[in-house]
């Protein structure tokens, strides 16, 4: 994903351009295009605009969810801005928004750590957006309670203790999200989450900024008008299935057809724990940032057609490019930019440094 090249509409001419007026030098501020609704081929099929309500239980008005949420702060080097939408899809069905959101700054002065959560609950099942909710407040007590270590090791540039210290932060707030679905008697993987997390710090000296998380989704930073997708790689899993991971094979070494065939479950052995399914791998990234960057998380509803229309990605780039920030209206519009053939819910949390 790249800006339009010198020359073309929305560019000022370079200083090599025959076109360039001769004489004292003038630096002309890039103009950003229009607001538009849409990118893309053509219009989405559903309505730019929510239609039906999720149906509400009088006895219980704290479960529903926005349509909308949006939130924005500056601490140190860096602005933020944030939002949370309902997929066109979900506007349409009257379906409760999957996504969460939460930001939330822990401290005070430039020790203070800022953190921006959002989580999608699983497709399909009808808690997904309380467990969503729940995966970005577990986490939020999680990093709260210890937020002083980890600013500090931020600053200090402490990348091993801070992997593996949001590593088991990350599996305590997803293991209690579990043990919540065997409290309420469901499934756990209908009552689960994608997690992604970004850590700010507020000393204006501090450039690092360090992302964490499980599941699917999209981190990428919009450098010299170059969009770069960073999501940490994930290696692939491979070799022969083992206890606590996979599947079983479909038989022994010895040939001996195994229960799992007739769609009988093997009882769990005294001697060996009982199977899990796979679960989603750790990711984290900490990096630093340089003046002029806008680095950008979000869930699957927006990384999906980041990654698959380059005309959304071309867009934001013209958007985004200015070093000054937009405000919170001009940022959810340019965040819910719709794109046919994706209507999933949208999250998004971008940083502007300075």
């Amino acid at each position: 994903m790249r800006a339009p090249s010198r020359g073309e509409p929305g560019q000022a001419p370079g200083p090599d351009d025959a076109s360039a007026p001769q004489g004292s030098r003038l630096d002309v501020p890039l103009v950003p295009p229009e607001p538009v609704g849409h990118v893309g081929s053509g219009p989405p099929t559903y309505e730019a605009e929510p239609t039906a309500l999720p149906p509400a239980d009088p006895d219980d008005l704290d479960d529903l969810v926005a349509d909308t949420v949006l939130d924005g702060a500056r601490y140190g080097a860096c602005t933020l801005r944030a939002a949370s939408v309902r997929g066109d899809s979900a506007r349409f069905r009257g379906e409760p928004r999957r996504d969460s959101l939460l930001t939330a700054r822990f401290g005070t002065g430039d020790h203070a750590l800022v953190l921006v959560a959002m989580a999608t609950g699983a497709r399909a099942t009808p808690g997904a957006h309380r467990a969503a909710a729940e995966a970005c407040h577990w986490i939020g007590r999680a990093v709260g309670r210890s937020h002083a270590r980890l600013a500090e090791d931020i600053r200090a540039g402490r990348r091993g203790d801070l992997k593996s210290g949001l590593h088991r932060l990350t599996d305590r707030s997803l293991g209690k999200l579990r043990a919540d679905a065997a409290e309420q008697g469901i499934d756990p993987e209908e009552y689960a989450a994608t997690l992604r997390c970004l850590l700010l710090p507020a000393d204006p000296d501090c450039r690092t900024r360090v992302f964490f998380g499980v599941g699917d989704g999209g981190l990428f930073r919009l450098r010299d008008g170059d969009w770069q997708d960073i999501e940490p790689r994930v290696l692939d899993v491979t070799g022969e299935p083992v206890v606590g991971f996979g599947s079983l094979p479909a038989e022994t070494p010895e040939g001996d057809r195994l229960t799992m065939d007739l769609g009988i479950p093997t009882p769990p052995s005294p001697y060996e724990p009982a199977l899990e399914p796979p679960r989603e791998p750790f990711r984290f990234r900490a990096s630093i940032a340089r003046p002029g960057d806008t680095l950008l998380m979000c869930t699957g509803g927006l990384a999906e057609p980041l990654r698959g229309e380059p005309e959304l990605g071309r867009y934001l780039t013209g958007r985004w490019s200015d070093p000054t920030p937009p405000g919170l209206a001009a940022f959810l519009a340019d965040a819910q930019v719709r794109v046919k053939g994706y209507a999933d819910d949208r999250t998004a949390a971008a940083v502007w440094e300075a």
